[in-house]
């Protein structure tokens, strides 16, 4: 029988359950894509780890939400 792919989330097995594995899945895809400037308005922000952020466009490098920008 074959499984579902979750993405990064694959990495936790079947123990967890399947609602876990799907919110961490959602939650790592939203934070890995480019996020929007707060300075310049450019879709151009990366995550360097947990509330820093760094926009490739500006070049400024901040502190905000953990895991991505609203």
């Amino acid at each position: 029988m074959a499984t579902k792919k979750v993405g990064a989330a694959g990495r936790f097995r079947a123990g967890y359950g399947k609602s876990v594995r799907a919110r961490i899945a959602t939650i790592e895809k939203k934070q890995r894509r480019k996020q929007k400037c707060p300075f310049c308005s450019n879709v151009s922000v990366k995550r360097l780890s947990a509330g820093i952020w760094h926009c490739l466009k500006c070049d400024k490098k901040f502190a905000s939400d953990a895991y991505y920008l609203e």
